[in-house]
């Protein structure tokens, strides 16, 4: 009888998550910022079609990275928890703590127990009244999670994005800010691989209005009740709306 090799659990997880990491780290970096007016969230995207940031419920936003199909039925299936949460018991029962807590369980089952883990990183994000009260959530394709202030930068390089993300983000800023330092953000692994390495500040305000067509960007507005008299803060921006935004003092 042929004799099985045996492997290690530690190596076991070891490979399946550098697995993953690589398959995340293919792929395009997303940002979700806070600011006065609500949450942002934004993603180097061009597709029209196959959206990295979606609406899960009334005031709670859903962004991703990594294999599409994945992370959409991820998506598709916390739609159905809050709406099933809120109809059985109450609205304001559809937290994005809870809702967090249900997609660690989940990555985590298929991390430990599936061939294959997922490769995906997802943040839930669930704006406030106040500043203050804002909610980002990053779940890792382990089924860990952090609750992180303020901002969050995921997919791609990662660490360069979440590094110049943090030198820039102050609380209280506009929207207009808020997108102008998630596209530097994004921006600053291309322009740390450029010859010479230059600073942001060299380049052209023009870039920044050109890459808004290839931008996605969806806002969690913070007044909505009050401005549009709707529960649902969730909203997408288009092009123009990114450009003018990018180009406003």
């Amino acid at each position: 009888m042929a004799q099985q090799f045996y492997v290690s659990p530690e190596q076991v997880m070891k490979d399946r998550a550098d697995f993953a990491r690589k398959g995340i780290a293919r792929g395009k970096s997303v940002v979700v910022v806070s600011f006065l007016g609500g949450i942002a969230l934004v993603a180097e995207n061009p597709s029209p079609t196959l959206h990295k940031i979606g609406e899960i419920y009334d005031r709670i936003a859903f962004a991703a990275v990594g294999k599409y199909n994945e992370f959409e039925s991820l998506r598709q299936a916390g739609v159905r928890y809050a709406d099933v949460r809120g109809y059985s018991y109450d609205r304001a029962d559809v937290t994005a703590r809870g809702l967090a807590s249900v997609y660690a369980q989940s990555l985590g089952t298929v991390f430990t127990a599936e061939q294959k883990p997922f490769e995906v990183e997802l943040a839930v994000a669930e704006v406030g009244e106040r500043q203050g009260e804002d909610h980002i959530f990053r779940l890792n394709f382990d089924g860990s999670i952090a609750d992180e202030s303020g901002f969050l930068a995921m997919g791609g390089k990662a660490d360069l994005v979440q590094a110049a993300l943090e030198k820039r983000w102050r609380a209280g800023a506009s929207l207009g800010q808020a997108l102008r330092w998630a596209v530097a953000a994004l921006e600053s692994p291309r322009l740390d691989a450029a010859p010479g390495g230059a600073a942001r500040s060299e380049v052209p305000d023009q870039a920044a209005a050109l890459a808004a067509a290839t931008l996605e960007v969806a806002v969690l507005d913070r007044n909505v009740s009050r401005v549009r008299g709707s529960h649902r803060a969730f909203r997408r921006l288009n092009a123009a709306t990114v450009a003018t935004q990018l180009a406003a003092d």
